[in-house]
């Protein structure tokens, strides 16, 4: 044994500490990770403090250990993913957050609008196994109405009955209820008559005012963000949540966001699943800043699945984490890998190099090489079998 590797074992020896009542499996060098892994066995929930020094633990594993405990507490082995088909109407935006490369000032030339027409053709184009979950986000077009976006879901809903349409944001909700004048309730119970039947969780970004105010001050604030979920919870929606990472935030915003998270779920339980999304700087104004390390990653969905109690899903985005650090977070957390996607927009054009899309067989096949057992899922995580001609949805 080399010096340091010695004087390391030595002091592990030392410091090494056991978790009264859990499996001798668990051991920390970290002795500020004892309460908490008693707190974790007893299933108590974690504060603030107890939050951020998770994230300041120098044990990672021992962090992944103790977050894996939860996860296969709640879900055994499973694993799930589900068939999906991205759909992204419009880049043209008139926020100009600096977190983002998709948006274009309307007149860009490298802007787009999709006609109705184009998008329900963008459906059903480019992939030959059968979609469950249409999920749809854009940007905040300053001259698309309310309308265009009821058709286009009137539209799916008439040629894709089966298929369940997870569509826009809260920032994306918000900004059509300014500019159709109406309430925030009132447009999602427009959305809801339309053909909406669930909400994704994009836009969350971080909900510290410092930080929102620097990286996208043209969006709803963190709180509107909140009260929106809140809203389209106790009208019946589900929705995820999501957190953007590894930019200007700090170790207090990230848990602040967690907590906040987690105190609106308390409340409506409307919230399905959790999606640290990992910030690429590439071809955005804050490219100066390093992407996010491994480590980042698979500490941020420990961290998650530890605060989050009161979520049954934390989801591990293989397009921006890369399917090799998704695996990695199936033992770190995570559950869910999110599904096939097909065309990824959003973040290949901050700089993303992963597939576009990937096929049932090539998640299951992540998924169990992970040591874990793939179970397709629909949008709402009844289980999905196949035949070779068509699926039926567990209820």
């Amino acid at each position: 044994m080399r010096p340091h590797e010695l004087r390391y074992h030595q002091k592990s020896m030392q410091a090494e500490t056991a978790v009264p009542g859990a499996t001798q499996s668990f051991r920390t060098y970290d002795r500020k990770l004892k309460p908490i892994a008693d707190k974790v066995m007893a299933q108590q929930r974690l504060d603030f403090e107890e939050g951020l020094a998770l994230y300041r633990s120098s044990d990672v594993l021992a962090v992944g250990w103790l977050a894996n405990h939860v996860r296969e507490r709640l879900h055994g082995d499973t694993t799930y993913f589900n068939v999906n088909r991205h759909i992204n109407p419009t880049n043209v935006c008139v926020a100009a957050c600096k977190l983002c490369a998709f948006g274009r000032k309307k007149g860009d030339p490298h802007g787009y609008t999709m006609a109705l027409e184009e998008a329900w053709q963008t459906a059903a184009s480019g992939y030959s196994e059968a979609v469950t979950e249409f999920h749809i986000v854009g940007g905040l077009h300053p001259d698309l109405p309310l309308e265009y976006f009821l058709d286009l879901v009137r539209g799916l809903k008439e040629r894709f009955p089966q298929v369940h349409i997870k569509a826009f944001t809260m920032v994306e909700v918000a900004f059509f209820a300014r500019r159709a004048k109406l309430t925030i309730e009132q447009t999602l119970l427009k959305l809801r008559e339309a053909g909406v039947d669930s909400m994704p969780g994009g836009g969350a970004e971080i909900f510290s005012p410092r930080v929102r105010s620097i990286i996208c001050d043209h969006k709803i604030d963190g709180s509107e963000w909140l009260e929106t979920a809140r809203l389209a919870h106790k009208l019946g929606f589900k929705s995820n949540a999501t957190m953007l990472y590894g930019h200007i935030e700090s170790d207090e915003d990230r848990v602040d966001h967690l907590i906040k998270l987690r105190e609106v779920q308390d409340e409506t339980g409307g919230f399905q699943t959790f999606i640290p999304l990992a910030f690429h700087p590439e071809n955005t104004p804050l490219d100066h800043l390093p992407v996010t390390t491994g480590l980042t990653d698979i500490r941020q969905i420990a961290v998650s699945r530890l605060v989050l109690d009161n979520f049954p899903h934390i989801k591990a985005y293989w397009q921006m984490l890369t399917p090799k650090i998704a695996q990695i977070a199936l033992r770190f957390g995570a559950d869910d890998l999110d599904g096939t996607v097909v065309e990824e927009k959003i973040y290949h054009d901050a700089g993303a190099t992963t597939p576009q899309g990937m096929t049932r067989k090539e998640l299951s096949r992540l998924i169990t090489e992970a040591g874990r057992i793939p179970v397709e899922r629909d949008t709402l995580y009844h289980p999905v079998t196949r035949t070779e001609a068509s699926f039926t949805v567990a209820v």
